[in-house]
C-alpha cells in the first residue's frame, strides 16, 4: 500500500494531470498547455469527453445536495477531489447546512495550494494532499479527525477517480472500497463511479494514451460489471448503477450523454444498518 509514500509538492507544467484536465473540460483555468495539448488529442477519439465531464460534476452535485437535504448527511470525505470549481461539496452542502464538514482528498500539489486558498476562512472544511489509496493517512489525518466523527454516518466520494488507480490486489478500487468501508459506521455512504467503455478499441486507447500522457499516473477505463461488483454488499439507492446524467436528474430536459463511446457509470451505495 502507499502509506508513508512521500508525495511531491511540486507543480510539473509539462505533464498533463487528470485533474487539471478536468479542470479544462468545466471552464477553469488552473491549467497548462500540456493539459490543454492532451484534452484536444483525447477529443479525437473520445469527442464527448466534455460533456461527459460537465454531466458528471452535475451528478455529484446532485448526489450532495439529496444526501444533505434528505438522508441527513452532515459529513464528507473526498477522495480524488481535484481543483475547486464552481459549486464544490462543501458550497453544496453548506447551502442546506452551514454546518456540515467536508475533508477533500487529493494528491495533486496544484489542487492543495488553490484548495488551502479558498478554504482560507472555512473552518469545516480542509484539503489534505494525500495519496486516496492511502486509507490510513487520510482516516489518520488530524484534520481528518478534527472534522470527521467516523461513528455518525458519513458520504465518502470516489467521484470519477477510480479510473486513475490501476489494478491491484492491495491497491485497486475494490481493495481501497472495501478498506473504506470497514471503517464507516452503519448508515453511511460511497458515492462511487468511474469512465467506462463496452468497446474494447475505445478502452484500450484511452487507457494507453492516459497513461502515456500522464506518465503513468493513470489506472484503465473498465466495463459497467467492474463498478457493479464495488457495490457488492451495499444497498444501492435508487434508480441504482446507471450513466450518471440519469441519476435522479432536477429536470425532464437535464442535459444527458450524447454519444456512448464511454460512459460515467455507477451510482449511491449505503452500508447496512
Amino acid at each position: 500500500m502507499h502509506a508513508g509514500k512521500q508525495l511531491s509538492t511540486e507543480i510539473d507544467a509539462t505533464v498533463p494531470t487528470a485533474a487539471r484536465m478536468y479542470d479544462y473540460y468545466l471552464g477553469g483555468r488552473d491549467n497548462y498547455a500540456a493539459d490543454r495539448a492532451a484534452v484536444e488529442e483525447l477529443d479525437k477519439v473520445v469527442p464527448s469527453t466534455r460533456r461527459l465531464a460537465l454531466n458528471n460534476r452535475r451528478f455529484l452535485q446532485r448526489v450532495v445536495r439529496t444526501l444533505t437535504q434528505e438522508y441527513g448527511i452532515r459529513q464528507y470525505l473526498d477522495h480524488g477531489s481535484g481543483l475547486p470549481t464552481q459549486d464544490n461539496v462543501h458550497q453544496v452542502a453548506q447551502r442546506v447546512d452551514p454546518t456540515t464538514h467536508v475533508v477533500y482528498v487529493d494528491n495533486d500539489p496544484m489542487v492543495l495550494v488553490h484548495g488551502r486558498a479558498l478554504l482560507e476562512q472555512d473552518e469545516r472544511t480542509v484539503v489534505i494532499q494525500a495519496d486516496m489509496r492511502d486509507t490510513d493517512r487520510i482516516f489518520g489525518h488530524a484534520e481528518t479527525q478534527r472534522l470527521i466523527d467516523f461513528d455518525e454516518p458519513v458520504c465518502v466520494l470516489f467521484n470519477s477517480v477510480f479510473h486513475c488507480i490501476p489494478d491491484s490486489d492491495t491497491d485497486g478500487p475494490r481493495a481501497v472500497a472495501d478498506r473504506v468501508r470497514e471503517r464507516l459506521a452503519p448508515g453511511s455512504f460511497m458515492v462511487m463511479c468511474q469512465l467506462v467503455s463496452e468497446d474494447e478499441k475505445v478502452r484500450d486507447f484511452v487507457t494507453g494514451f492516459m497513461d502515456q500522457a500522464t506518465q503513468g499516473r493513470w489506472g484503465r477505463v473498465r466495463q459497467e460489471k467492474d463498478v457493479e461488483a464495488l457495490f457488492e454488499g451495499l444497498e444501492v439507492l435508487d434508480p441504482g448503477l446507471v450513466e450518471v446524467s440519469t441519476w435522479r436528474p432536477d429536470t425532464e430536459v437535464a442535459p444527458v450523454q450524447l454519444t456512448r463511446e464511454w460512459i460515467e457509470f455507477g451510482g449511491v451505495g449505503r452500508i447496512p444498518e
